[in-house]
C-alpha cells in the first residue's frame, strides 16, 4: 500500500460531499485533480470504493470503512501538528463554525483579526441552510454556529454579535408612496420568498400572520443572492436582511419601501452547545469575540444604524 495523506484527504472529502465537483470546490482543486487522486487511491484496493449509478456517485460499504479509517488517520496527523505548535507556545487547533447562508455577510468580519493573529489555528467554516447548521450543532460537529433566530429544543449558550434588520425591498423602478400597509403594495407586485425553513422565510411568515395579511406565494428562491437579482429585475418584492444589501442600496439598484411594523428586528448570534468543553482554539476565539465584538461592529457595521 502506497496511498498518501493527500489521497486520503481527497477521498474523505468526496465521501462527505458525495460529489467530485463539490469535493474539488471545497479543496480548491480542479475536478481532474480530484478524479486522479481518487483513481490512484482506488488502484491500491481490489474492492471498489465508489460506484456510479446513473450520474450519481455512491460510496460503497467498503469505501465507507476506508473513509472512517482515513478520518481517524487525518485527525491523528492534526493532533501531531497541534501538539508541536502547543509545545512551541503557539495557539493551534481547528476552529469549526457553521453559518446560515446570509451570515456570510457577517461572520468573516468577526474572524479575520483572530485568524491573522493565530496563524496556526485552522478555520473550517461551512455556509449552509438553517437545517444544516442546526444539525451540525446538534451532532457536535462544530464549535460554534451563527444564526439569526435561536433554535428551540436544544440547550445552547450564546453571544449576540450584531442586530439583524429585515426590510421590504423593491426595484429602483418601483414607485413608493405614502402607503403604510404592505398589502397595498402586494396588490400590484408578487412577493418573493426564501425556501421553506429558512430564518428569513419564518420571519416573513410570522410578520404576515401578526399583520393579519393573507399572502399567496408567487415565487420561491433558495438564496438571498437569487432574490436580490429577482428584485432588481423588477420580478417582485421581498422582505430581506439589510446585511446583504449594502452595495445595492449604495448604488440605488434596490430601495427600501417603508411600511407599517417593518423592519423586523432579530440578532445575529453566535451559539454553541450548553456544557460543551471548548477546545483551546475555540475558547480563545470566544474570548476574542467577547472583548472585540463592539469595536468590530463599529468598524464594519456602523452603516446599519442609518437604516
Amino acid at each position: 500500500m502506497n496511498y498518501t495523506l493527500h489521497q486520503l484527504q481527497v477521498f474523505l472529502k468526496i465521501t462527505q460531499t458525495k460529489s467530485i465537483t463539490k469535493a474539488a470546490e471545497a479543496l480548491h482543486l480542479t475536478q481532474p485533480a480530484v478524479s486522479i487522486q481518487l483513481k490512484n487511491l482506488q488502484n491500491q484496493f481490489e474492492i471498489p470504493l465508489t460506484e456510479v449509478v446513473g450520474r450519481q456517485l455512491y460510496i460503497t460499504e467498503f469505501g465507507k470503512e476506508i473513509a472512517l479509517a482515513a478520518e481517524n488517520i487525518i485527525n491523528e496527523v492534526y493532533k501531531i501538528n497541534y501538539k508541536t505548535s502547543a509545545f512551541r507556545g503557539v495557539l493551534s487547533g481547528k476552529l469549526k463554525i457553521a453559518v446560515v447562508s446570509t451570515g456570510k455577510y457577517v461572520m468573516p468580519y468577526f474572524l479575520t483579526d483572530f485568524t491573522n493573529a493565530n496563524r496556526s489555528v485552522e478555520l473550517e467554516m461551512d455556509v449552509t441552510n438553517k437545517a444544516g447548521v442546526i444539525n451540525a450543532l446538534k451532532n457536535n460537529e462544530v464549535d460554534f454556529a451563527l444564526v439569526s433566530t435561536l433554535p428551540s429544543g436544544i440547550g445552547i449558550e450564546s453571544e449576540v454579535l450584531l442586530t439583524n434588520k429585515l426590510f421590504l425591498v423593491a426595484s429602483k423602478n418601483i414607485t413608493s408612496s405614502d402607503k403604510k400597509n404592505i398589502g397595498d403594495y402586494l396588490l400590484n407586485a408578487p412577493l418573493i420568498y426564501r425556501e421553506e425553513g429558512s430564518a428569513t422565510r419564518i420571519a416573513m411568515e410570522n410578520y404576515f400572520q401578526k399583520q393579519g395579511i393573507q399572502v399567496n406565494m408567487k415565487l420561491q428562491l433558495t438564496s438571498n443572492e437569487a432574490i436580490k437579482q429577482a428584485v432588481m429585475s423588477g420580478l417582485g418584492l421581498s422582505i430581506m436582511p439589510l446585511i446583504g444589501l449594502k452595495n445595492e442600496l449604495e448604488n440605488e439598484s434596490i430601495k427600501i419601501i417603508p411600511v407599517k411594523n417593518l423592519p423586523i428586528v432579530t440578532n445575529w448570534t453566535l451559539i454553541w452547545l450548553k456544557g460543551k468543553r471548548l477546545s483551546p482554539a475555540a475558547n480563545a476565539y470566544l474570548q476574542f469575540i467577547q472583548i472585540r465584538k463592539e469595536s468590530l461592529k463599529e468598524t464594519h457595521f456602523s452603516w446599519i444604524a442609518s437604516y
